[in-house]
């Protein structure tokens, strides 16, 4: 059937499709704008199954955080270019998302996926802008703290996020100090905040290049466990948050940075989500 181009259009506004696309759709569905739009998204699972394999190494990360401080939300949605990362369809998905996610708080990622935006489900959403701008799109990360105050950064890039959760306080100056220790997660990149957080999977590879490190440097058998475990300690001082020199001041770290806001002040935790 002929298929007018106002039709054409109006499908286009509808989908954000091209037209081209929108035209073969309608003439597909005889004119049936529903059935149209249903073979749009069919192109959409398409393109996700073909693309399954694609690394998405670019995106953006979104944080929010509520207007009394004590909880903050960040999501991270990838893609395969930097352009699409910039794309204004992009962008809005991902804020419609992190909003999803900060007015339901769901248990984790699947949860967070199954979530509807308009009454359709999240993953509905990628498969549609999928089918729109033909590249791999998937909500990677989901991560939410609650603490008597929280903290956050994002990158100027947009594609590094961190939320830091502090307890013992709530201060103007627990806000300030919060955001100085965000950002050094995100330069510094620590494990874990002290050295009971560390895994143990990780404190046993650090015993063991301790040890054969020692071996080779001809150290006595008898010392060599002692040389590990120092070598363990140094680990912990350069990759954990509590013992890392703070990046702004070298001559403190950050447990006594934190002593100098409040010596009540504590980090529950953290997030950091690094995009690529």
């Amino acid at each position: 059937m002929a298929i007018s181009a106002q039709d054409v259009n109006k499908l286009r506004k509808m989908t954000g499709a091209g037209m081209m696309d929108c035209k073969k759709a309608l003439q597909e569905a005889n004119g049936d704008f529903d059935e149209a739009v249903t073979i749009l998204r069919k192109k959409g699972q398409k393109i996700s199954s073909k693309r399954a394999d694609r690394e998405t190494t670019e995106g953006a990360v979104f944080i929010n955080e509520t207007e009394d401080g004590t909880q903050a939300t960040l999501i991270a949605l990838n893609c395969e270019t930097d352009f699409v990362a910039k794309n204004e369809d992009f962008v809005n998905l991902g804020q419609a998302v992190l909003k999803a996610a900060t007015d339901n708080a769901p248990a984790d990622l699947a949860a967070l996926k199954g979530l509807a935006i308009d009454g359709r489900s999240i993953d509905e959403h990628l498969t549609d802008l999928m089918g729109k701008i033909g590249e791999k799109i998937e909500v990677s990360s989901f991560e939410q703290v609650k603490a008597d105050k929280v903290a956050s950064y994002r990158h100027a890039n947009g594609k590094i996020g961190v939320l830091v959760a502090l307890n013992g306080d709530n201060g103007d100056s627990v806000a300030e100090v919060g955001r100085d220790i965000a950002m050094q997660i995100a330069a510094m990149r620590p494990v874990s905040v002290d050295e009971s957080g560390v895994p143990e999977e990780i404190k046993q590879r650090e015993l063991e290049i301790g040890k054969e490190q020692a071996r080779q440097e001809g150290k006595p058998e008898n010392i060599i466990e002692k040389i590990a475990m120092g070598k363990l300690n140094k680990f912990y001082k350069e990759n954990t948050l509590l013992h890392q020199q703070f990046v702004k001041d070298s001559s403190k770290n950050i447990k006594q940075v934190l002593a100098d806001v409040n010596k009540d002040l504590k980090v529950g935790a953290f997030k950091l989500v690094v995009i690529g």
